[in-house]
């Protein structure tokens, strides 16, 4: 995005905030005029011999006024950044939530929370610190220069002559500054990524006793972060420690030349009190303008990094989801699930499916049609691209133009509204996802779940035993992702998670791939009653898993190379045949042994 659409960006976000930080800054306002009239007042109680108990009856009162003032601007600036801040988020969050599942793919958590902790940090100092004052700033300007000059014009130019040096030093900064901010900040989220990883998936690090490598790794980018922000910081130390010498060099000059002009009787002491008073005021904002040339790097970069996610186009935006709903949740929480109760099995055609990641072909030309309430089998390797054919059917990634197409009873899916989409068709993946609440919540998280229907489901899903197995049943809280819980209980987990939605489409990506040989048979058994009717996608590397299908599709390459019943795959002796006898191979060398 360009700084025009940055800056619209920007006055987004203050939708709520803005009336805080108004009033905040007429306070400010006011505030600064109190500061300016107290060396005024002094001055004319020196020249004119005013100390009485008047005179310092309205100093307390300007000052007290002044404080009033002060506390009233810090509450409406902190009110003002604090719901500026909820209000990026809020932003922030349910964007993200709403963006696809590819561009989530390709983005680290890591990199996210960063972008929507510490750059939306960034902006909220920015103006609440920066901006802010800004206002304030220029009225103690315009106010100090205005009664210096009232008081004497030579010495009020002299102070002047530091301020193009001032103004110069902080434009040379800013530029030096900015793309160094720019690399803190990238390499900040990149840091944040390895621990967000490192964190997560420590079970796998204590297994294969990584600790060391991993701390390794995560050191050697902790020292290029802590490089990277030390040649930061010294840009930034030469930055403040030139502003202290020409500041104090301007203070230098008002000092000695006021006191000749004082000695020469062109200058009263009062007005020399009071102008050494505005050279001191002056040096703050004179600094701070210089500052926030600074600091408006740092908020540049945030709020380009924040704009990167917001640019992104969300699924509700895209074709055929005018409803607005959208989400990467493929469950469709908000999904009507009585209504798709009703809905019969649709019959499914996928014609010339072709899809890429970049340059990499993952399916090449995959036509076949799948009947109502049929159960259809696929089996392929390891990126194969069966994964990604059945994540193409309710959308999870986009089938472009020229890929060919996937109809739902001879209806384009891209036409379709995604909330309609992902109301009829359940997945469960191979890895699936659980939150960090009880076994329960997780498994009736699309809505509420009568007893009976998720008893049924529990049971279809092998999981019933879980009661006993944890001391609170399924009131049992699952750790981040399910750590607690081993692969198959997770995915029997998500098996019964779907279940509970009776979706007229079903698709197992792999999802008895951790489960024991025995269990695999129990859940299938029990799948054929509790799934009779819908139109069921079986995806495994398993033959056992999909040798009861009404037909099985062998994915290679990206190809759909065979395609039949059990039976007669066997008979053609291709590659489904070879699958097969390696699988059943161990079971005949057991046989025989024993």
């Amino acid at each position: 995005m360009n700084r025009q659409q940055n800056w619209r960006l920007f006055l987004s976000f203050l939708d709520g905030s803005g009336r805080f930080f108004i009033g905040g800054v007429i306070a400010a306002l006011l505030m600064t005029v109190c500061d300016m009239l107290i060396p005024q007042i002094i001055r004319a109680a020196v020249d004119r011999k005013l100390w009485n108990g008047r005179t310092a009856a309205l100093l307390i009162g300007i000052a007290a006024l002044g404080a009033l003032f002060r506390w009233l601007s810090t509450y409406l600036n902190a009110r003002a950044g604090e719901t500026l801040v909820k209000t990026m988020r809020d932003r922030l969050y349910s964007h993200i939530a709403r963006l696809p599942f590819s561009w989530h793919a390709s983005h680290s958590t890591g990199d996210i929370l960063q972008r929507c902790t510490s750059d939306v940090n960034m902006i909220k100092e920015f103006c609440s610190e920066q901006l802010y004052n800004l206002v304030r700033i220029i009225l103690m300007i315009v106010l100090a220069l205005g009664f210096m000059f009232s008081m004497n014009v030579r010495l009020t130019l002299a102070a002047l002559l530091f301020v193009p040096l001032i103004v110069g030093y902080s434009v040379f900064f800013l530029f030096r500054v900015r793309d160094q901010f720019q690399k803190c900040d990238e390499n900040e989220g990149m840091l944040s990524a390895i621990a967000q990883e490192n964190l997560t998936g420590v079970r796998v690090v204590r297994a294969f006793g990584q600790e060391a490598a991993e701390e390794r790794k995560f050191r050697a980018q902790n020292e290029v972060y802590t490089d990277l922000w030390m040649k930061l910081c010294g840009y930034l130390a030469w930055f403040w420690a030139f502003g202290d010498l020409s500041s104090g060099l301007q203070l230098l000059t008002v000092v000695l030349y006021g006191a000749w002009l004082c000695v020469g009787g062109q200058l009263t002491v009062g007005g020399y009190i009071a102008f050494i008073s505005y050279t001191n005021m002056l040096i703050w904002p004179i600094r701070a303008l210089g500052r926030m040339i600074s600091e408006m790097s740092k908020s540049e970069v945030s709020l380009n990094r924040i704009s990167e996610i917001l640019s992104a186009v969300p699924e509700e935006t895209g074709v055929g989801s005018e409803d607005g709903a959208g989400g990467a949740d493929i469950g469709a929480a908000e999904a009507d699930i009585g209504e798709a109760e009703e809905r019969k099995a649709p019959e499914i055609e996928f014609r010339g499916v072709s899809f890429s990641f970049g340059k990499k072909e993952v399916l090449k030309d995959v036509s076949f049609r799948v009947p109502s309430g049929s159960v259809i089998g696929i089996l392929g390797s390891t990126g194969s691209g069966k994964s990604t054919l059945m994540h193409l059917l309710p959308r999870l990634y986009e089938l472009p133009e020229e890929g060919g197409s996937i109809l739902l009873d001879g209806r384009d899916i891209r036409t379709m509204p995604l909330k309609e989409l992902r109301s009829r068709i359940g997945i469960v993946l191979q890895e699936p996802f659980l939150f960090s609440r009880t076994i329960h919540e997780n498994i009736s998280i699309a809505g509420e779940v009568s007893p009976d229907e998720f008893n049924r489901a529990v049971d279809t899903a092998c999981i019933s035993g879980m009661r006993e197995e944890f001391p609170e049943g399924f009131r049992t809280m699952v750790g981040e992702r399910g750590v607690t819980l081993s692969g198959g209980q997770k995915q029997r987990i998500a098996i019964a998670r779907m279940l509970t939605e009776k979706k007229p489409v079903m698709i197992f990506d792999d999802a008895l791939s951790a489960v024991d040989a025995e269990t695999d048979s129990r859940i299938r058994s029990a799948l054929g009653e509790a799934v009779h009717g819908a139109t069921v996608f079986l995806v495994s590397h398993r033959v056992s898993t999909l040798m009861r299908s009404d037909r099985i599709y062998v994915i290679h390459e990206g190809r759909i190379e065979e395609a039949g019943t059990h039976e007669e795959l066997m008979k053609k002796n291709g590659r489904y045949a070879r699958i097969c006898r390696l699988q059943s191979l161990p079971e005949e060398e057991g046989g025989a042994a024993s």
